[in-house]
Order: C-alpha cells, then structure tokens, then sequence
C-alpha cells in the first residue's frame, strides 16, 4: 500500500509540474508576445546560459519537431531553424537574431550528440599491434614524451619509464581502447612542455604514479562527463558552434594537469589512494561544472577556440 500511495504521488506531481509549466508558457506568452525559445534567446547570454536552457525548452516540449531538432544531423541545422520558425509563426525578418542565435545554440546541441558518437567509436576500438596507424601513434608518443631516448625495440621495459605497467604497453589500452592513446598523444605532442613536466614530477619517489596508467584513467573520468552531460556547461561556453575531437582533447589535457596538482595537494601515502583522490577530483570537477559560466581550461578558450558572441 505505502508503494502504491508513493506512486501516485510521484505521478501527481509529475502531471502537476508538467501541466502547470504548459500553463505558464501559455500565460507567458499572452502577456509578452514572445515563444519560450524567443524569450530564452533574448534574455540569457550565449554559451551554456542559452544553450542549456534551449536544450531543455526542445525536450519538454509538445511537438515533434522540437523534439526532435536536438538530435539531426548538422547539415540539417538550417532547415530545422526554418521549419521551428514557421511553426511558431516567427517573422525572420523582424526577428534576424532569434534565427542566429538558435543556429549557434542548436549547432552545438547536435554537436554534442555527434562528439559522444565519436568519443564512443574511438573507446570502443581496441589497440591492434598489427595496425601500422596504431603502432606509430604508440611510437610517436614515446618520441614526444623520450626525445632523448631512442626505443629499443616495441616490446621493451622502456616503456615503464613512461608510466605503463609492462613490456607491451598494447595491454593497458584495454579499458579505454584508442581513446586512451589518442587523449595521451594529443597532451604529449600538443601541450609538450606540461606533459614533460608532470611526466617528471610523477616519477620523483614523494609523489609517484604512473603517467600513462593515470592518464588511461582519466581518459575515463573525461568520457565518464561526456557521456552523462556534464561537460555541457564547459564545451557550450568554448565552441562556438560545434564541439569536436580537438575539444575534448584539449579538456583532457587540462583535466590531466589539474589531476597531477590535486595528487600533489592530497599528498597521498602511495598509490593505493588513488581511487580516493581520483573519485575526491572528479566529485570537484563536478561541482565545478554546475556553474553556467564554467570553462575548464580558459587558456585554450583564448588562445585556440577563438569564442565569439552569437
């Protein structure tokens, strides 16, 4: 019976906030002239403030179409435009910026979509040694993180020195697949200086850790906010439209940097608190993406994302 009874709470409560939102929206309307997305697109600033809020007014609402424009294919962004503009009866000519600045929003909307299906393929593909692509990515990382020490040969404990638990380093990439190498290659050869540093840092005895098992991991942590929309608030605030790869590299990156300082600050016993600082570090990173305004690694906003008002 207490089942029962808090069933049906939950659902009246649902039926009540649903009806009462439509109800809102209605009144709102009379008493402005303006659509929910109208008002949205007129009152919040561009980035997450809009794009988040947009998302959500396209989800809830009643009509397919709206339903729907959240998940098309990029190329049918404009025309989803035009078809949302007709269906709320919204002149484009006396209103050019609404249709602007629902392209900008919606862009990154699907964008998001589409970066989840490509993180997704990426983690899903495993490392293959008979590869020739695979085999040189590996071999590319190591000259980016040891140009000073040439290779051995592919199987070799060399590979250690770099933070992998073996010979065959083929072996760790099983969790993440490419992903792991992929987010690992980009912090080596594009933010180089950094990767060597806290390469260095994590093989001095006080703070020890192995960089590419840590950064397999937080390869992980970087999926993990992709996958549960949290990484919304940072990638709608530093791509102007659509998110790609080059995004959640970058944010990798950081997050690998940010991770080296947070272990160095807990200063734990050994390595067996990992699990702790890691899950202490992602609750952060968390709390941290829940503010509207949050981007991640800024420097990247200024210096190679080129973010513009829409």
């Amino acid at each position: 019976m207490k089942h029962f009874m808090r069933l049906l709470t939950q659902l009246f409560l649902f039926l009540s906030c649903k009806y009462l939102r439509q109800g809102r929206k209605f009144l709102v309307r009379k008493l402005t002239g303006r659509c929910e997305l109208q008002r949205i697109c007129y009152n919040n600033k561009s980035g997450a403030h809009r794009t988040l809020k947009i998302e959500s007014s396209l989800k809830f609402s009643k009509s397919e179409l709206l339903q729907s424009a959240v998940i098309v294919h990029p190329d049918s962004v404009e025309k989803t435009i035009d078809d949302i503009m007709t269906l709320k009866k919204i002149d484009p000519d006396i209103n050019p910026q609404l249709g602007i600045s629902l392209q900008a929003s919606l862009l990154q909307i699907v964008g998001y979509h589409k970066l989840m299906a490509e993180v997704e393929k990426l983690r899903r593909e495993p490392y293959d040694c008979n590869n020739p692509e695979h085999e040189e990515m590996l071999v590319k990382l190591w000259k980016a993180l040891r140009p000073e020490s040439p290779l051995t040969g592919r199987i070799s404990k060399q590979w250690m020195e770099i933070g992998f638990q073996g010979s065959d380093p083929k072996t760790d990439f099983r969790g993440m697949g490419l992903l792991g190498l992929h987010s690992l290659l980009y912090f080596a050869e594009h933010d180089q200086a950094a990767a060597l540093q806290v390469l260095h840092d994590s093989l001095q005895p006080k703070h020890r850790y192995s960089f590419a098992i840590v950064g397999i991991n937080i390869t992980d942590l970087a999926y993990t906010l992709l996958v549960n929309g949290a990484l919304k608030t940072h990638l709608y605030n530093v791509a102007p439209e659509i998110p790609n790869m080059v995004h959640f590299q970058q944010t990798f990156s950081y997050l690998m940097q940010e991770f080296h300082r947070f272990w160095t600050e807990e200063d734990p016993c050994d390595i067996m608190e990992f699990n702790r600082v890691r899950n202490k570090f992602y609750k952060r990173i968390l709390t941290q993406l829940k503010d509207p305004d949050m981007v991640l690694c800024p420097h990247f906003t200024a210096s190679d994302l080129h973010l513009i008002t829409l």
